[in-house]
């Protein structure tokens, strides 16, 4: 017998770039409200203990090793999931690409991956949800944005660029699909996050958690999960998250 999408009760959190941090946080929150989630990075073995670790919570999650650039591997996971698990209620776009260098170093291949990576990406993932959530009449497309996207720093220009175009992507997506009853919104994320990086490579920085001076991943994902319930006549497009220590 075959099911129509909207007759079946179960609902998909896609999360794109489920890292150790952030995205595996979120993914996490999502699978704690009854959300399928549907997790992704370019291997999927690095997915496995995230998937355990929802499952074990009474969650339910599967993973998918997929790289976000190529088209027809997003278009692929999208139809896998809304064929073999549940219509996509919600996806979040949480690939960084944070990587420095001297604009008189930048290669040019460096700087088309970053934008790859963190605006043509979003686009890929963006586009195809946002097909399948105007033919039911909601849904919720969220992406991950950094100060970058606000202001290019020294020794940022490929990122800043990138974060930039992305911003204006969740931009020109949130005026399209709003009055379709679709929810955009894209997520400034300013300042250091709890994360295995950081207490290696920054350890001054990551002292700051005793006072609260970085991210919480928990306390991040909690923000896209109201982003998520928000009611329509009181969206949010942009939201900035950082630390009462952070200067902007």
């Amino acid at each position: 017998m075959t099911v129509h999408l909207d007759a079946r009760k179960d609902r998909a959190a896609l999360i794109v770039g489920a890292g150790d941090a952030t995205g595996g946080a979120i993914a996490k929150r999502f699978a704690k409200e009854g959300l399928i989630a549907c997790v992704t990075r370019r291997t999927a073995d690095k997915l496995t203990p995230l998937v355990e670790e929802i499952i074990r919570g009474g969650g339910r999650a599967h993973g998918f090793a997929s790289d976000a650039r190529k088209e027809d591997e997003v278009v692929k996971l999208v139809d896998d999931i809304e064929r073999d698990i549940a219509p996509i209620e919600v996806v979040v776009f949480n690939i960084g690409a944070n990587v420095p260098c001297s604009i008189l170093d930048e290669t040019a291949r460096k700087y088309f991956k970053i934008w790859e990576m963190a605006c043509f990406s979003a686009f890929l993932v963006g586009r195809e949800v946002a097909r399948r959530m105007v033919q039911r009449g909601h849904g919720t497309i969220l992406f991950t944005g950094a100060t970058a996207g606000l202001r290019g720093s020294s020794q940022f220009a490929a990122f800043a660029g990138a974060k930039h175009a992305l911003r204006a992507l969740a931009q020109s997506m949130a005026r399209e699909l709003g009055p379709m009853n679709i929810h955009v919104a894209h997520v400034v994320v300013d300042g250091a996050i709890d994360t295995d990086f950081i207490r290696e490579n920054a350890p001054e920085r990551y002292a700051l958690k005793e006072k609260d001076g970085i991210l919480n991943p928990d306390h991040i994902a909690d923000n896209y999960w109201h982003l998520h319930t928000q009611p329509r006549d009181a969206w949010t497009h942009e939201l900035d998250l950082r630390p009462w220590i952070e200067r902007w």
